[in-house]
């Protein structure tokens, strides 16, 4: 049935939208200048020419980031970061969600289990016992050492846990009474009823896995080991100036159409590109609902 707006009503959502639109230009303008002073000359960007536009356009900054051989070693370690965390912590956080949803007939000592996980959530061993159980365990210097430390993320185990329980428990129980275990169950129920939280927590753990730096400056002995973002960090905090020593007149032509800023806008564009690539893939899952028409009649 339609109902006519009252004039309180149209200034409300004229208001809402008004707000919404200014809310996301905030969110918005940075983007656009960070991208601006990245395509910008040095000069301009020095002297703060720059604003929603690039000024004398060039891409300077661009070539120095990925012409350098340690930024494609670094970009393929994070792609093998990302690749198998994303892997080893969706196992996890799927195998330890699934039991802990159950009630508690079910599984015996599921609150111990609960409180442990959330007692990790509050405290932590701090980094010096982190830093040495690692190296224990002679991870130190590889892959797994950025990956296996956290390889159970609680807080992605509480998110989907809670998902789980919102199944409604007769699906299951249907599917027991036909014959199914429980990894037909888990399989074929849980998981796809479940598509808007693990897309979620997809895109969470790789945003995690490629965002993270501190780890691999701590635990990479060796820059060839370095993760993208450990390595696009060091630069940011010192840029090497060896190019200065031994440069042709080709390389002196280019450093001098970059400088920090242009160099840092670049870096940011060139890490958060992908992320920005793979989100609108997954933006659409937020919206559904979990159990939408999974129970009829």
């Amino acid at each position: 049935m339609y109902r006519r707006r009252t004039f309180g009503g149209r200034l409300f959502e004229i208001g809402n939208y008004a707000f919404l639109g200014f809310a996301a230009l905030l969110c918005i303008f940075p983007i656009i200048h960070v991208l601006a002073v990245s395509f910008s000359s040095s000069t301009a960007a020095s002297a703060g020419e720059v604003t929603l536009w690039p000024v004398d356009f060039n891409l300077g900054s661009y070539r120095y980031a990925i012409t350098k051989p340690q930024f494609l070693t670094s970009f393929l370690v994070t792609l093998e970061r990302v690749a198998l965390g994303l892997a080893v912590n969706m196992l996890m956080t799927i195998f330890a969600a699934y039991p802990l949803s159950k009630e508690r007939g079910e599984l015996y000592g599921r609150n111990v289990y609960s409180w442990y996980l959330f007692v990790t959530i509050i405290f932590s061993g701090g980094l010096i016992p982190w830093y040495m159980t690692i190296k224990q365990f002679g991870m130190i210097d590889s892959i797994w050492a950025l990956i296996l430390p956290g390889a159970v993320p609680v807080f992605n185990v509480i998110i989907l846990l809670n998902f789980f329980r919102q199944v409604p428990k007769e699906i299951g129980e249907s599917a027991f009474i036909d014959g199914a275990g429980h990894w037909t169950v888990l399989s074929r129920i849980y998981l796809p009823l479940s598509t808007p939280a693990i897309a979620t927590l997809v895109l969470f753990t790789c945003v995690g896995h490629w965002n993270s730096w501190f780890d691999g400056l701590i635990l990479m002995s060796s820059p060839a080991h370095y993760p993208l973002q450990t390595y696009l960090q060091t630069i940011i905090a010192n840029r090497d100036m060896s190019l200065f020593v031994s440069a042709s007149q080709e390389d002196l032509k280019l450093l001098s159409q970059i400088s920090d800023r242009t160099l840092k806008s670049a870096q940011i564009f060139i890490a958060a590109a992908p992320i920005l690539a793979i989100y609108p893939f997954l933006q659409k899952y937020f919206m559904k609902g979990i159990v939408m028409g999974s129970v009829k009649g």
